[in-house]
């Protein structure tokens, strides 16, 4: 039997409670995540922000064979060289940081990258690309604020996000309110909202696999997207 590739998850940064914790900085991620890393065939390890990762980000990916770049809070607005707009909050310039650092390592490394709602955000920007703060101020939200929506997403054919999904359109599960602004160095947009035009995936196909979905593929048990990812950080372990 192959042995199972890692798979490293960013874990969100978030207050939280629990038995005597009634409200603490707590890692957070949920448990969709590593049920599909794991239902794919690999193990999931969760990556909380380590402070001395960001100078030394090998240390974290020489025991992982593939990333991902989980959703949560809005990215410091300075990361990218902006003002905070009214509407993004609840950022952790720490975790920012952390993942910024690995995201960019290990596309040096060619190593499988799969970002995720603000994992796709910050794969954009980790390429030097910018945020689109409010698509509501852009007159382009396709969704209900503070829910989860469904709606068609159109995808370029032969594209990665294509051969991952299976189809050319598909029904996606999302929550967000950011968007691409400047598209990132190497990036390539291959998913739209249909109707419509705000981006949904992107790619680099340079790389042998980094895609960045805005919707939430761990939200569906036996996830192509993160079947894919595994099996993409599996030719790498066999390698």
């Amino acid at each position: 039997m192959s042995p199972r590739p890692v798979l490293g998850i960013c874990a969100a940064l978030e207050s939280a409670g629990w038995a005597a914790w009634t409200k603490t900085l707590a890692n957070i991620s949920q448990r969709t995540y590593s049920l599909c890393v794991a239902d794919a065939g690999a193990i999931p390890v969760i990556l909380p922000a380590d402070e001395a990762s960001e100078s030394a980000p090998d240390e974290v990916l020489d025991i992982l064979d593939g990333l991902v770049l989980s959703g949560g809070a809005d990215l410091d607005p300075a990361s990218y060289g902006a003002e905070p707009h009214e509407t993004t909050t609840n950022f952790k310039a720490e975790r920012d940081r952390f993942e910024l650092a690995l995201c960019r390592r290990a596309i040096e490394r060619d190593m499988p990258v799969l970002g995720i709602c603000r994992g796709m955000q910050l794969l954009n920007v980790a390429c030097g690309g910018t945020l689109e703060q409010d698509l509501d101020d852009a007159g382009v939200h396709i969704e209900t604020p503070g829910q989860f929506s469904s709606h068609p997403v159109r995808l370029e054919p032969g594209s990665l996000a294509a051969r991952v999904m299976g189809k050319e359109r598909v029904d996606v599960h999302s929550h967000h309110h950011q968007g691409i602004g400047r598209l990132g160095e190497a990036l390539e947009v291959t998913g739209w909202a249909d109707p419509g035009n705000v981006v949904e995936a992107i790619e680099m196909p340079s790389k042998s696999f980094v895609l960045g979905l805005i919707w939430h593929p761990e939200e569906y048990r036996n996830s192509p997207a993160l079947r894919a990812l595994a099996d993409a950080a599996r030719q790498g372990v066999a390698a």
